[in-house]
């Protein structure tokens, strides 16, 4: 078992909802959530398609342990061809809304074509509607989550959710569920957004059975021990959540700073997880109220915070005074480092917006930051940016814009294009820190030349989460490899891809593998699905899906010359720490990556590689 064997397939334009059998064959090559609904979208989704069309399709999927008492199995993912890159997008989320749509007794829903007319997905275990969403449209995130479980008296109901980021068109919007956990990147809201899809709303009583129930609970039981026991899923997570690495990351010299002009950020401990539990001199509380899990987690490295209510971000409007979710070391490091602002209280503020209205944190606060170094350069000028004064540091200025592009309003139309499109529009490409479309995460390749590899090979644009070689390279998770060295690094990136890929398809969280390796996952799986699943199957199905995923965006016009990184970190070496006058060597590790996938000199797989993957 461990899947439910069905699907649900909702077509917007007749405004039906249809049951059908999951394809069991793709099952057991691609095992679900990340690879099975990717391989539903190569069979249906002609590469070349404009993301914001009808023609696309959005796949809301579950893996075979969510909704099961496996540890973090609550996830689920959105897969479509994402509307800030052009390229395959797989958007990760965890909080409830996975598992409750799992236990309604669905393993995915597809989603097709365009309503006239703003609707939204009601599903209730077996049965699903599409219904009218004129009284959502317009409405945050937040709102339409109270509106949905008023309206259906139903407080339990879990929503996942455009605002009005996804409305207006910003490319980067996000699905947000349970509030402020979010399908984040490559602009999965957008797409849903292009649809007139504003929310599904779920309630599932079902429960999930599993195939071999004593196995199960047997391997199941033996990895929430093994993460109980490992200081960072076990202690250094729940504590202090993946803040824990600002600081961390700061001392390496690899903290992207200013739109990536430096690499280390002298507010870094203004910012960090050690500054959200300081209590405040103004009300003698601190930013970080408590821990949070998401469903069937035992690490609980969720934050939920509150803001100083004399702060001038909220000092007027109590709407924000109550805890909400609290800063991630991305989003921290997006709003904070990348646009210079060492304001714990207006980051948190900003985050907030993010949250309420859709917006991936990532992508918002490095464009910003490029926009800063635009108008640091006299490209912008007060008379395009309406009158906002975007310096480096700025905390009004950031604020200003999370308001007003979360609104689709004013200048913040010109931010929620992206940096890559906004820069390219005044002039300066160079500026956007970015692969495929993707602005960077919270890592620098100069300081940390394996991540630089895993960004510019990411089939997703650039990406932490498709190979987070920042475990073995910082953390020394499973082995500790020196982040200045690039020799190595190409066998370290394809084993972090296949992997993660292999995680990304179970329903189980990629935190996990701080302290998991696939021989604890493999036992949980095999126990839940029948087939007999083994780490080896598990390595090669990744294999396989990150393989997949780059033919479709070989077929979508991608080529080599996309594998690449902005000139600035190639060319400008890093100025401060234990990465001073490195740059990036791509060009070293590159062809090695591409020799050990098995692709030619072009970044093509070849078909020795088609057919031994079974493609």
């Amino acid at each position: 078992m461990g899947w439910t064997r069905k699907v649900l397939r909702v077509n917007l334009s007749k405004g039906t909802c249809a049951s059908e059998p999951l394809n069991m064959e793709w099952a057991q090559k691609y095992l679900g959530q990340r690879g099975l609904a990717s391989r539903y979208l190569v069979e249906e989704v002609n590469p070349k398609v404009d993301p914001l069309s009808p023609d696309n399709k959005m796949f809301f999927a579950t893996g075979p342990l969510t909704g099961t008492a496996a540890s973090t199995g609550g996830r689920y993912s959105v897969i479509t061809k994402g509307a800030l890159t052009n390229a395959i997008a797989c958007s990760n989320s965890g909080g409830y809304f996975g598992a409750e749509l799992k236990m309604a007794g669905w393993d995915m829903v597809i989603v097709e074509g365009k309503a006239k007319k703003p609707v939204y997905l009601l599903i209730q275990d077996d049965k699903a509607e599409v219904r009218p969403a004129d009284h959502l449209w317009g409405k945050s995130v937040w709102e339409t989550d109270a509106l949905l479980k008023s309206e259906h008296h139903e407080p339990q109901m879990r929503i996942s959710a455009i605002g009005r980021a996804g409305e207006s068109g910003v490319m980067y919007a996000c699905i947000v569920n349970d509030l402020h956990r979010a399908a984040g990147r490559s602009g999965v809201g957008a797409v849903m957004g292009s649809k007139n899809l504003k929310a599904l709303a779920v309630r599932g009583t079902q429960g999930v059975k599993v195939h071999d129930f004593p196995k199960f609970m047997q391997a199941v039981t033996a990895g929430k021990k093994v993460l109980a026991a490992n200081a960072v899923t076990g202690q250094g997570l729940p504590a202090y959540g993946t803040q824990v690495l600002m600081n961390v990351i700061n001392e390496t010299g690899a903290l992207p700073t200013r739109n990536h002009r430096d690499v280390q950020f002298e507010g870094a401990g203004r910012i960090s997880a050690e500054a959200m539990r300081e209590k405040r001199v103004t009300d003698g509380k601190a930013n970080l109220v408590r821990n949070q899990a998401c469903f069937g987690c035992t690490i609980a490295c969720g934050r939920i915070s509150q803001i100083d209510k004399t702060h001038f971000t909220v000092a007027n409007n109590p709407k924000y005074w109550g805890a909400q979710g609290g800063l991630e070391y991305e989003a921290a490091w997006a709003l904070g480092a990348a646009t210079g602002v060492a304001d714990l209280e207006a980051l948190t503020y900003a985050n907030y917006l993010c949250n309420e209205q859709g917006m991936d944190p990532i992508t918002f606060g490095t464009t910003v930051g490029a926009a800063m170094e635009l108008f640091e350069m006299g490209v912008l000028t007060t008379k395009e940016t309406g009158g906002v004064e975007l310096k480096f540091g700025s905390a009004e200025a950031l604020t200003k814009l999370a308001e007003v592009t979360g609104m689709g309003e004013g200048f913040g139309k010109e931010i929620g294009l992206g940096s890559k499109r906004l820069t390219e529009k005044y002039g300066h490409p160079e500026l956007s820190m970015s692969v495929k479309g993707q602005e960077f995460p919270a890592y620098d390749g100069r300081g940390i030349q394996g991540i630089g590899l895993a960004y510019a090979t990411s089939n997703r644009g650039a990406c932490h989460l498709r190979g987070y070689t920042i475990a073995s390279e910082i953390l020394g998770i499973p082995e500790k490899t020196d982040p200045l060295v690039s020799a190595g690094k190409a066998g370290l990136v394809k084993a972090f891809q296949d992997a993660t890929a292999a995680v990304d398809s179970s329903g189980l969280c990629v935190f996990t593998t701080f302290a998991w390796t696939l021989d604890d996952i493999a036992p949980q799986i095999d126990g839940a699905c029948e087939g007999g699943w083994t780490a080896a199957r598990l390595l090669e199905m990744g294999e396989r899906i990150w393989n997949m995923e780059r033919r479709f965006n070989l077929d979508a016009g991608f080529t080599a010359k996309d594998d690449t990184l902005p000139k600035r970190l190639l060319k400008e070496a890093a100025k401060t720490g234990p990465a001073k006058g490195k740059v990036n060597d791509l060009g070293k590790m590159l062809p090695e990556y591409y020799k050990l996938r098995g692709w030619s000199p072009e970044g093509v797989p070849t078909n020795e590689t088609v057919t031994r993957l079974a493609l």
